[in-house]
């Protein structure tokens, strides 16, 4: 399982699918979320605004991804 740093808690899932390059744009992600081709912590999610939180894990066609909050803003928080 891969991890994916983020800077924002929350992430839209339409972006989480975008910044780990699994999509190239809004439009393909919308498509593959409406398709049921993402599970949100082992349930397949719908929603392309969902809001995704540190700790949570996304699955997409074979690979797998943990948020995680970037640790330079760890101290800010």
């Amino acid at each position: 399982m891969e991890e994916l740093w983020i800077r924002q808690d929350p992430i839209r899932l339409d972006q989480l699918l975008k910044l780990a390059n699994w999509v190239m744009s809004g439009a393909e992600a919308k498509m593959v979320i409406q398709e049921g081709l993402v599970s949100l912590n082992g349930e397949v999610c719908l929603q392309r605004g969902k809001k995704i939180h540190v700790g949570d894990q996304v699955d997409f066609e074979g690979q797998s991804l943990l948020v995680k909050k970037s640790p330079s803003d760890m101290a800010e928080s």
